[in-house]
């Protein structure tokens, strides 16, 4: 293998950095949870009113009741989920540790039983395991992402988590209540449904470009999973529509 040059370094250092740099999560995650959460739910929300009853105030009551219990709900979840991730990464993680002290030699066997899995064998297994037993903080984080397959959290991150979920949950909500607020409540139902869908269709489409996946397939995904959903509210207000007063 020829040696790398200065100008080569610095060329792939630009590329790995600028032209195809890792993707972070960035609340990615919570923002998909709480933005098709809202969606969805209010959509069905309002659409099973709108099917019920034709006015229009009382589909926005409905609607926007239902946008700030949920968007609470949704990042209280968000928030309780992340500390306990966070607490049961800390519990395994002081297990492996005591582990350590009164199992040590099956500890020893479960490295090197995950590495030669990996395909390593002989005098490399050997160095890659003595190596690793070596240092006891290396061999838990070893033991942690290997053998249970869990990264660390911080606990930190749960207010983000929340408020990230939250504010989405609403934003997402408000999707398909606006048209209520300017139009009749039987043109407002359609146009609420095609509103989110192309809203869904977008959040899948973006999800697809900053992750893995073809963006077309996941926005159709996505749209056609969450209109669906909602629909079921609409087919329970049709049956139990209110009968106009006479």
């Amino acid at each position: 293998m020829e040696p790398i040059t200065q100008d080569q370094l610095i060329n792939e250092v630009l590329h790995h950095i600028q032209t195809d740099p890792h993707k972070r999560a960035s609340g990615l995650s919570d923002f998909i949870l709480g933005a098709q959460d809202g969606l969805v739910n209010v959509l069905g929300v309002v659409l099973g009113i709108a099917a019920a009853t034709s006015d229009a105030r009382i589909v926005l009551v409905a609607g926007l009741a239902t946008t700030f219990a949920e968007s609470i709900s949704m990042g209280a979840v968000a928030y309780t989920t992340t500390l306990a991730d966070a607490d049961l990464y800390q519990s395994e993680r002081e297990r492996e540790y005591r582990h350590l002290i009164e199992t040590p030699n099956l500890e020893i066997k479960e490295v090197r039983d995950i590495y030669a899995g990996k395909g390593f064998k002989g005098e490399l297994l050997d160095r890659i395991v003595s190596t690793i037993t070596a240092n006891q903080d290396v061999w838990v984080a070893v033991m942690m992402a290997e053998e249970h397959q869990l990264a660390p959290v911080d606990r930190k991150t749960a207010i983000r988590a929340a408020l990230v979920v939250g504010l989405s949950a609403i934003i997402g909500s408000l999707v398909p209540l606006l048209p209520f607020m300017f139009l009749s409540v039987s043109t407002s139902m359609w146009l609420a449904v095609l509103v989110t869908a192309l809203v869904l269709f977008i959040i899948g489409a973006y999800k697809a470009r900053v992750t893995v996946g073809k963006p077309m397939k996941s926005g159709l995904e996505m749209a056609v999973i969450g209109t669906v959903s909602a629909l079921a509210g609409y087919l329970v207000g049709f049956i139990l529509k209110v009968p106009p007063v006479p």
